[in-house]
């Protein structure tokens, strides 16, 4: 069918008639102007993707009639320009990829028609640890005695290599090799995926500073760069204009075949923003203060969009930490349009002329160029609400949420009471008379004392902070400061530098702050997200030992974007964000009970106390610094080699056989039995027939909690399972990078250790098997359900699987035979995934929740499946109420009856 819109379409430039665009201005449609900017871009991709099937002309009338059908649950089919994924997400990625060309030859079809047709770049970042950093040789020498020799030998081996960055990195493709190489063979047997090697930096910060495009020009036409990304963060390009957010492995896997995401057509919430900044305050103080204001607003399942005079007053990097922490308020997308700010970030980060000029010559003509002091411009929102910017105060959140902001004066006493309160995302419940315990500890030959409060990871990380050269030269400026005024952090503390890019070293080298923060020990260790994923390292076996003899709550405190329970590490209960300049200042102080504005962070040698106020650099200092060294040529220098510039990447060899040979006795890359038993012919969905529960869960279970990323402990199905493979505990490895195993990560479902199931009522990785009432790993008790026959249940409280988009957190509870999940409400990404692993989402009718209907759990549950399902639709549980089924669309309702999304593309590929 042709083009209904093809009437509209134009050259950009009447010199070059084969560069053309749909000029949505020649709808003449006054609608248009009215529709905010973010909604603009979605009826952009309506417009140009019309095709009569996917996306139809009815579809383009929708999204145009925003403003009526925004609250009315109208679906549309959205055609994104491209997908990025990270490592941890993209080896599931490509391993379901390769097991559906095997699965589409088993049906008889074309196994190259499993290939991405749209642009994909992956990005590895995920897989390095701080396993060196400043005080590697002191850990060596504490721990040394008590460890094997295999293991003395292993860091004594590579305590004779060079820096703690190149050690880590070694120790990266050791462990990761294999990999490695199926990523390799991935982006030689699958056309448009790129791959950007390890070593290069954090997924968003690379993707803001190097492969957004801003305006697509391809096959003849410009069009605005949109994107989704298996990483909920992707929503950090939303700051430079770009429209993006996460979505599920498995969706964005749909996306990639040529799949539109089916949708809802989202309300749009304006965040007009007012004031300027205090000159002491961070973007990182705006952030955490935007997001602690837009969860209590409610913003889930919509897009924020920001306007304003404010807005003029932060820079890309400001704009693109406040895009970034939106899966933290909750939002969809987090949208700055393209103003001239934008343009001088592309020209800054290295971008050519042309592109520049096309760029916003292209958005001038379609409506999509903002100005934001222009207050006619203003489209119209669903809801309006403000922020004055100079409101905003220094601050962190924590312990356990990132939505819980405290204010840094606060921080003391909010900390105390923290203590002492019943365990919960504000409490740990330590007995009065256990507030002030004191644990003496040797470290390298030195008395130290460790207590509640107590800092012993300081990291400097997360692609929230990093991108932004005020925050981080910001830290540069506070470390230089604290050096000549002669403090120092001590050297039990893990610090840790892990920049975004080499773009970062490069400014903080060139400006002169590298040796001062080196000397406080935050050495570069590493690009990549590191500690904020939860790759945080070992830390000194002594500091471990004083915190389990006094079962302390220590801290952590980074510059990250998640601080949920179990991340972090597992021997640091409390874990506050704050900026990079607050994480240098609490390891100076070394611990989080401290009063910045009434006591020193520290008395020098010379007995005089230094007060943060000493030596907090103004945003006008750090401003100077940051126009005299952040310079064009850095980026073109940095990001002109960084496809090739990884010689231990390059030198990687990699099968070129279209069809993966697979190999059984590896433990990183398995050929997942999602696909087996397919066929052409549907399957009827089957009821749920007497379910049991396996766990009870309460609020905010995040997607951590269901699937860790970090350590596998030594006591877990998945360490047992590694052991009887042959493995020793050193080659463990993390859950994350063996996502690429379904036998390891079945076994590291629900295995984090901080997960708090009602039926044991304390935090653990274990269950009931209700049949005996035996206590047991989650897996074991899954296990056992499974050999009987029995399907399974899980009962959760609001926000189940709020944090990132992981699609093993879904494909986890489908392989241990979970049929439904029971919420109160679920994070968007979530419920998504479930729905693409054939998972039924059940949501509890308003003002039900497991409390007030007396549910226990131990009763067994049956879902009756009707022959005709609609989205939504209200379903008996077998039990004396009912539940929503949150199949909010009818393609997802497709999915369903296919038994997944993939199930559905694979028969859609088999066919002639």
């Amino acid at each position: 069918m042709t083009n209904p819109y093809a009437h509209i379409i134009e050259p950009l430039d009447p010199q070059k008639p084969d560069h053309k665009f749909f000029n949505l201005k020649k709808l003449k449609d006054p609608r248009y102007d009215q529709l905010p900017f973010s909604i603009r871009v979605l009826l952009e991709s309506a417009v140009r993707n019309c095709d009569g099937f996917l996306v139809k002309k009815e579809d383009v009338e929708k999204v145009l009639n925003w403003k009526v059908t925004q609250s009315q649950t109208v679906e549309v089919p959205f055609r994104p320009a491209r997908v990025i994924l990270q490592d941890f997400t993209g080896v599931p990625a490509v391993v379901d990829f390769a097991a559906m060309r095997d699965a589409v030859k088993k049906l008889q079809g074309d196994p190259e028609r499993i290939n991405p047709v749209c642009p994909a770049d992956l990005v590895i970042d995920h897989s390095i640890q701080v396993d060196f950093n400043r005080n590697y040789l002191h850990f060596l020498g504490a721990c040394l005695g008590a460890c094997s020799l295999v293991t003395k030998v292993y860091y004594l081996f590579h305590s004779l290599r060079s820096d703690s960055l190149q050690k880590n990195q070694d120790l990266e493709f050791e462990r990761n090799k294999e990999r490695f190489e199926f990523l390799k063979w991935g982006s030689k047997a699958f056309q448009n995926m790129r791959i950007i090697p390890p070593g290069s930096g954090i997924v968003h910060q690379v993707n803001l500073e190097y492969l957004a495009r801003v305006v697509f020009k391809r096959d003849g036409y410009y069009y605005p760069d949109s994107l989704v990304g298996t990483d909920s963060h992707t929503t950090m390009i939303d700051g430079l204009g770009v429209l993006g957010w996460g979505v599920g492995g498995i969706e964005a896997e749909a996306v990639m075949l040529g799949q539109p995401i089916s949708m809802v057509l989202p309300e749009v919430i304006g965040y007009k923003l007012q004031g300027t900044p205090d000159k002491y305050i961070t973007s990182t103080d705006i952030v955490l203060t935007v997001t602690k204001h837009l969860r209590q607003v409610g913003v889930v399942g919509k897009f924020v969009e920001f306007f304003g005079p404010g807005v003029a007053s932060l820079s890309i990097a400001d704009r693109a930490t406040i895009a970034n922490m939106c899966p933290e308020y909750g939002a969809t997308a987090a949208f700055f349009p393209v103003d001239h700010i934008s343009i001088h970030y592309l020209n800054q980060t290295g971008r050519d002329t042309e592109k520049l000029n096309y760029i916003e010559k292209y958005l001038k003509a379609v409506g999509m160029f903002r100005d934001y002091s222009n207050t006619s411009e203003d489209p119209q929102f669903t809801q309006v609400v403000e922020l004055d910017l100079s409101t905003v105060v220094p601050c962190c959140s924590g312990p356990k949420r990132p939505q819980d902001k405290v204010t840094v004066s606060e921080m003391k006493q909010d900390f105390k009471m923290c203590l002492g309160a019943k365990q919960g995302f504000k409490g740990f419940q330590v007995a009065p008379e256990r507030h002030d315990v004191q644990v003496p500890f040797q470290f390298n030959g030195a008395e130290y004392s460790l207590s509640h409060g107590s800092v012993v990871i300081a990291a400097i990380t997360s692609c929230t902070n990093t991108s932004n050269p005020s925050v981080m030269l910001g830290a540069g400026l506070l470390a230089q400061k604290a050096v000549n005024a002669g403090l120092s952090v001590k050297p039990y503390i893990k610090t840790s530098l892990s920049p975004g890019s080499g773009v970062v070293t490069y400014y903080l080298k060139e400006s002169g702050v590298m040796d001062f923060l080196s000397q406080l020990g935050f050495e570069v260790v590493g690009y990549g997200c590191m500690t904020c994923i939860g790759n945080s390292g070992p830390l000194p076996e002594p500091v471990v030992q004083a915190i389990t003899q006094g079962d302390l709550v220590a801290a952590g405190v980074l510059s990250g974007n998640r601080n949920f329970e179990g991340r972090v590490h597992p021997n640091t209960r409390a874990n506050y964000l704050a900026s990079p300049p607050l994480v240098i200042a609490y390891a100076i102080a070394g611990t989080v009970r401290i009063d910045f504005e009434k006591e020193p962070l520290a008395v020098n040698s010379e007995g005089k106390e230094v007060f943060l106020r000493d030596i907090w650099p103004t945003r006008d200092e750090i401003q100077a610094v940051e126009r005299q060294f952040v310079l064009p040529a850095m980026f073109k220098e940095v990001y002109e080699k960084v496809e090739k510039v990884n010689e231990r990447w390059n030198s990687l060899e990699a099968p070129s056989d279209k069809l993966y040979t697979w190999n059984p006795n590896s433990t990183y890359i398995k050929s997942p039995p999602f696909f087996d038993g397919l066929t052409r012919e549907l399957q009827t969905p089957n009821s749920i027939t007497d379910a049991y529960v396996l766990l009870n869960l309460g609020d905010s279970v995040t997607t951590d909690h269901i699937s860790p990323a970090g350590n596998i402990a030594r006591n877990s199905p998945a360490a047992r399972y590694l052991t009887s493979r042959g493995l020793t505990a050193r080659e463990f490895n993390s859950y994350g990078s063996r996502r690429g195993n379904d036998a390891v990560m079945a076994r590291g479902t629900f295995a984090n250790i901080r997960l708090f199931n009602k039926f044991i009522n304390k935090q653990a990785p274990s269950t009931i098997y209700l049949p005996t009432g035996e206590t047991m790993d989650v897996f074991d008790a899954a296990e056992k359900y499974q050999q009987a026959g029995h399907p399974l249940l899980i009962l959760a409280g609001k926000e189940y699987g709020s944090g990132s988009s992981r699609d093993w957190a879904a494909k986890g509870p489908f392989l241990l035979g979970i049929k439904a999940v029971l919420a109160e409400s679920y994070e968007r990404i979530h419920r998504s995934n479930l729905v693409g692993m054939g998972i039924i989402p059940l949501e509890y009718l308003p003002g039900d929740s497991a409390e007030s209907l007396g549910l226990s759990g131990r009763e067994r549950y049956t879902v009756i499946i009707p022959p005709q399902i609609t989205p939504r639709m209200t379903l008996d549980t077998g039990r004396t109420f009912q539940a929503k089924m949150r199949f909010d669309t009818d393609v997802e309702l497709t999915y369903f009856h296919h038994g997944g999304i993939l199930n559905y593309m694979i028969r859609k590929m088999s066919e002639n």
